[in-house]
């Protein structure tokens, strides 16, 4: 699964929604017979991609082997005698109740709107798109080219309305791509793009009904785009800022004007082509031509750029100038700035990766940095040191293994290993998130050493109940500013603590490892486990080798917190995989009804850590407990 959109871009902007992609990893789409060599057909599902019929940017996608998804079965249709999946269709399988908007289910968590596209993935770079990489002369540079091509296209659920099969094509995704664009523009010209998008939103489309909102904050990444490759703007930099704008400002209202707006990758796709055009074109080029016509006072419209902005309209000598603590200052509070940090997040799969990543991080320690970019840099240190030591655990695990059974077992190598381990894991709890401290405490439940993860347990709670410290998934701003005021961020950051991940790739707990295999298919990246969840858990799981006794307390405490979060809120987004911890826990116990209850509570949660397989396989081992009984 991949989080894509303005959230993964980088923006925070108010109203904004989280866009995610989801695709099973054994399903791939090839563009001719003979890519079918690439892949083992006894464990891929391949479908072909047929663009033929369909306009650019779309086809239709033909079912070559078979499928075990039941969303892709419900889906068939016949074209000529072959059998092709129908967007319509499998777009309506993956509704799950939620609201349709374009190829994705659109729902709400609490105050935050998403939109979730399940689709498909194609590992090779698409025909239709081969031209983009002979016009990318000055950007983006050759080794993003060749990562962008390298990871392919994915295809999502919804056709083109004009197309011979509407309901039944499927859309072309650059997605991936895209990320990869924005995240190699500079300071300059990524501010251009959100300037960009808040003009959109606060001046064009202010007053306008959904339906009549015609320009979508893709039209101005996708203006971007076009006008840094054609270097229609010779210098980038925050004193152009405005002067960026007005040149992407009117590409767009040249695009308006002749209704075309040529889609980056493959331009003979006119992304216009259904919606603007006739009297809906007239009136919206009237509209841009109004604010055109202001010049660049036209941003006094919109309410989130005018005080920036204002100074420098009247003194035109003045530029524009980028001050990161007003900028973050804008965070309700130091929360939403750890939020962010916490949310740092490196794709970490093996002991290469972490040595480049620790390389790196050394490299950035002798720079000049802000305060702001230090915690960055603590927090991607903590998490690449994490990693290391549970990879190192899981090689030494598989090691030990092998080399009993071929009688090579070196104690020193075993001790080595260890001791590294868990050196790392120690440096993490002082520096990091008080939550880090619970990753030693796994540590030593994996190795067998329950009293040592007692320990550290006991040693947590004691600093989570320390008044300078903060349970982020419940706090009040005043009683945090009062707690830590006069610290430095780097010391507050060590006072806050956190949802816990678990990377799916990695086995920490054996218990919870159906869990983490559920998400595999979906490419989900982890388990995010509430903190006091995870906490009572490792306390049952050690108390029930060392003090047996006290095992039926730690989960009376754990189903105390899980039956009333009401009144806490402590498990946040964590309600299902919460339910499905306590329903292990009293499978484990024998309290069989207990515990099918509480599985099927976890089935009626938001699916964050996308665990149903798993939970409806402990439902039919219950049921076959019961039904023996």
């Amino acid at each position: 699964m991949e989080t894509s959109g303005s959230y993964m871009e980088g923006f925070r902007l108010k109203g904004s929604d989280v866009d995610m992609m989801s695709w099973p990893i054994d399903h791939n789409i090839i563009w001719d017979l003979d890519q079918a060599q690439h892949y083992d057909l006894t464990r891929k599902t391949l479908i072909l991609c047929d663009c033929s019929e369909s306009l650019p940017g779309f086809a239709l996608l033909e079912l070559l082997t078979k499928t075990h998804l039941r969303s892709i079965e419900n889906a068939f249709i016949r074209i000529n005698d072959r059998l092709y999946i129908s967007s319509a269709k499998f777009r309506r399988n993956h509704l799950f109740g939620f609201r349709e908007h374009g190829p994705c289910s659109n729902g709400f968590q609490a105050e935050l709107e998403y939109d979730f596209a399940h689709c498909f993935v194609c590992d090779f770079w698409p025909p239709p798109a081969c031209q983009w990489r002979n016009r990318c002369h000055s950007w983006p540079p050759p080794p993003i080219i060749d990562g962008i091509v390298r990871k392919g296209c994915h295809f999502v659920a919804v056709g083109h309305k004009l197309g011979n099969h509407p309901d039944s094509e499927w859309r072309i995704s650059f997605s991936l791509a895209e990320k990869c664009l924005v995240s190699s523009m500079n300071h300059c010209q990524f501010l251009t793009y959100g300037l960009l998008k808040l003009f959109l939103k606060e001046c064009i489309n202010s007053g306008l009904n959904e339906e009549d909102k015609l320009l979508c904050s893709y039209h101005m990444k996708t203006a971007v785009f076009w006008v840094i490759q054609q270097n229609m703007i010779p210098y980038w930099c925050p004193q152009n800022l405005l002067q960026c704008f007005w040149v992407c400002f009117k590409l767009i209202l040249k695009w308006v004007y002749d209704g075309i707006c040529p889609n980056f990758f493959i331009p003979e796709n006119n992304m216009f082509l259904t919606k603007i055009h006739g009297q809906a074109q007239k009136e919206l080029f009237i509209r841009l031509y109004g604010l055109y016509e202001k010049g660049l006072a036209c941003l006094l419209h919109s309410p989130s750029i005018r005080s920036h902005v204002i100074s420098v309209l009247l003194n035109p000598r003045q530029y524009v100038r980028i001050d990161e603590d007003a900028l973050l200052s804008k965070f309700k509070f130091e929360g939403d700035l750890f939020h962010e940090i916490y949310n740092t997040n490196l794709p970490i799969m093996d002991l290469h990766t972490c040595m480049e990543f620790l390389i790196t991080i050394e490299r950035f320690t002798i720079l000049p940095l802000t305060q702001y970019q230090k915690l960055v840099l603590q927090q991607s240190t903590a998490i690449t040191l994490q990693d290391t030591a549970f990879i190192l655990l899981n090689f030494l695990t598989d090691s030990i293994a092998f080399e009993v059974d071929t009688n090579t077992c070196s104690n020193k190598k075993i001790y080595l290993i260890d001791k590294t381990s868990l050196y790392m894991l120690r440096l993490v709890a002082k520096f990091g998130f008080i939550s880090n401290m619970l990753y030693v405490a796994m540590y030593y439940y994996k190795t067998f050493r329950y009293l040592q993860a007692l320990t550290v347990i006991e040693a947590t709670k004691a600093k989570l109940g320390q008044p300078y410290s903060v349970n982020m998934r419940y706090v009040y701003p005043q009683r945090y500013s009062e707690a830590v005021e006069r610290l430095s961020l780097s010391t507050k950051m060590r006072k806050v603590a956190w949802d816990i991940r678990l990377n799916n790739l990695m086995y920490y707990i054996n218990e919870l490892v159906p869990e983490q295999q559920s998400g595999l298919p979906y490419r989900h990246p982890g388990l995010g486990i509430p903190l006091y969840v995870l906490l009572h858990m490792l306390e049952i799981l050690c108390y029930r080798h060392v003090v047996p006794v006290r095992t039926q307390r730690a989960l009376d405490d754990l189903q105390d917190l899980v039956h009333h979060n009401q009144e806490t809120d402590l498990l946040g987004n964590g309600k299902e995989i919460s339910w499905e911890i306590l329903g292990i826990f009293q499978q484990i116990t024998g309290n069989y009804q207990a515990a099918l209850y509480s599985y099927r509570q976890s089935l009626t949660q938001e699916t964050f850590n996308k665990i149903q397989i798993a939970t409806l396989m402990r439902i039919r081992q219950i049921m076959d407990l019961i039904n023996r009984v």
